[in-house]
């Protein structure tokens, strides 16, 4: 692979995302990158990928995964040896939504950095914490991670509860982050504050490139106008009044909050 094709990879494992959700990744990313370029997702199931996606098996990595943790350890696969996957690569979370160029992400800083995107900073207003939903390296950098969650996969989860802020505390050379703006959160960039998003649909923020879907708000979600895929989708005056007549499945403030409209933009750029 010559050095000027952009590499993208992306994870596939269990039953969460179908392939509609690389295949929907692949159509964006063409859509929104100046070739050359190519796709691999390392996955333990390619049935139905779209056959421009490089299929990998997920690479091999003997560890016992730790139980009761939030973070998304799975993902320590790709810190080490990739096989025939070398050189920088720029990784993307399966259920993100591009909505501008992804070039910059391969011109930003050294070939050689470890980049992230950040959380924002009214999730954890007092951690600069890196997002490992959008993010570059060169394979192998994190290997040495790799190595040290290995040796106490439940203890590192216990101590860092995110893969995520493992890789920001301890990558080998430090990690840098995009710049601001480039890469947003749905729930906290997105939509509008209460009580604007009960009659204002989310909006694309001025400048960004991918929206990230952190948690249990995934794109199906955006569009059909609902908090997650256990909730119904409701006008907005339904939607109050289930707060009171007994149908709502939480708490009072949290059912009042977890509202949005649906999201037509989302339907426009989610898509093969």
């Amino acid at each position: 692979m010559t050095a000027d094709v952009k590499q993208i990879i992306c994870i596939k494992w269990g039953t969460k995302f179908g392939p509609e959700y690389p295949n929907r990744l692949r159509a964006m990313i063409a859509r929104n990158i100046t070739p050359p370029f190519r796709l691999i997702c390392f996955t333990d199931d390619g049935a139905g990928l779209h056959p421009d996606i490089a299929v990998r098996p997920l690479p091999d990595f003997d560890y016992q995964a730790p139980t009761n943790t939030i973070g998304k350890w799975p993902k320590s696969r790709l810190w080490g040896d990739l096989g025939d996957i070398t050189g920088t690569v720029l990784f993307l979370d399966l259920d993100v939504v591009i909505v501008g160029s992804l070039d910059d992400f391969f011109r930003f800083g050294d070939p050689g950095d470890t980049v992230l995107a950040t959380n924002p900073a009214r999730i954890k207003p007092f951690e600069t914490l890196g997002q490992t939903s959008v993010y570059r390296m060169r394979v192998g950098t994190l290997a040495p991670l790799q190595r040290i969650f290995a040796a106490d996969p439940q203890g590192i989860a216990d101590e860092y509860r995110f893969e995520q802020r493992f890789v920001t505390r301890r990558a080998p050379g430090g990690v840098r982050f995009w710049p601001k703006g480039w890469v947003v959160h749905f729930r906290s960039d997105c939509v509008p504050g209460v009580p604007a998003r009960y009659w204002r649909e989310p909006r694309i923020p001025a400048g960004a490139r991918i929206v990230i879907f952190a948690g249990s708000l995934n794109p199906p979600d955006a569009i059909a106008g609902r908090w997650s895929e256990d909730d119904t989708p409701r006008a907005p005056a339904d939607h109050l009044r289930a707060a009171f007549d007994g149908r709502r499945r939480e708490g009072l403030s949290r059912h009042l909050r977890h509202y949005i409209r649906p999201t037509g933009w989302v339907e426009r750029l989610w898509r093969e």
